[in-house]
């Protein structure tokens, strides 16, 4: 039997098709906001999961490994003994002590101990002549004695130029008056070793002086340099002797085909250090043993070399 609807036929089956299209249509947006409201909770939880393992990351960090790290290394305030607001100094203890912390695995703790001296009253100055220099020296001599190998110096000497990178800001901003003068600063021919000659590359900066050259230039042709630019002083740094005759010949040369025919020759590092006769050797001007008195030992120099009746 047919019903009728505004007077059509309909027929049983469509009715039976629309009826499961609705069903089916009301199902499907069931399943649509169920599916939405297990994802809202699943997200809930997977956030408070998330949250709670912060948590216990955070309480472990607090009460266990921060406590550790304390027990493994000494604190920022026992580092030195220097580092008393009643005595700024840097004791022989002091170097030693921190030449263990530029080789131990938390590089942060050398840092610390650097932010401690600084703060108790030890100036950038001090820091720079009585205990990185010193350090990189007894490092040197570790290795000289087999007590540490090579890649524990290199490491060692890697952190010592990222605390003089930290401190030069400081250092320079005490001067920001230049001279005029300017001074080439290179590792001797096959030198390895550069940490000494940044830091003299420091003292120049802070004294006015332009500086060319410097680490990034190891390998580089000093006459070729000489040749193009006016320098004033040439500096180098050596520690080894079977570099000190290819030192020599690179001095000759330069004194030959320099721009100024007046240049200085300055020579550094511990070679000069221990022998003072080689500075004549390698026909230098002088020889600075102390990078902080590299720049005033240059003016002398050209004082000296401008009031020569020779000139």
């Amino acid at each position: 039997m047919n019903a009728y609807l505004n007077n059509q036929p309909i027929d049983a089956s469509d009715v039976l098709t629309t009826n499961k299209s609705i069903h089916s249509e009301a199902a499907s947006q069931a399943y649509t906001e169920g599916s939405q409201a297990l994802a809202r909770l699943a997200s809930d939880a997977n956030r408070e999961a998330v949250e709670l393992r912060l948590a216990v990351l955070s309480r472990a960090i607090e009460h266990e490994i921060i406590p550790r790290l304390m027990l493994a290394h000494p604190t920022a305030q026992e580092c030195f003994s220097a580092a008393q607001p009643a005595s700024p100094q840097v004791s022989t203890q002091d170097v030693e002590a921190f030449a263990k912390l530029v080789l131990s695995p938390d590089e942060n703790v050398a840092h610390a101990c650097i932010d401690t001296m600084r703060n108790s009253g030890i100036s950038v100055e001090t820091i720079y002549t009585d205990l990185l220099a010193p350090v990189a020296r007894y490092l040197g001599k570790l290795w000289e004695e087999d007590l540490c190998d090579f890649t524990e110096v290199t490491l060692g000497l890697g952190r010592l130029h990222q605390v003089l990178r930290e401190l030069s800001p400081a250092f320079s901003q005490a001067n920001n008056v230049t001279n005029g003068r300017r001074v080439l600063l290179l590792p001797a021919p096959g030198e390895q070793h550069t940490f000494g000659l940044v830091m003299v590359s420091e003292f120049f900066r802070r004294a006015g002086w332009d500086v060319g050259g410097g680490p990034s230039e190891a390998g580089a042709d000093p006459e070729l340099m000489v040749q193009r630019e006016w320098f004033d002083v040439v500096g180098f740094s050596l520690g080894n002797i079977t570099q000190l005759d290819a030192l020599a010949s690179s001095i000759k040369v330069i004194r030959k085909t320099s721009l100024n025919k007046s240049v200085c020759i300055i020579v550094g590092g511990p070679l000069f250090l221990a022998h003072p006769e080689y500075v004549s050797y390698v026909d230098a001007d002088a020889a600075s043993t102390d990078g902080a008195q590299a720049p005033s030992l240059a003016t002398r120099l050209l004082t000296a070399k401008r009031s020569s009746p020779a000139d």
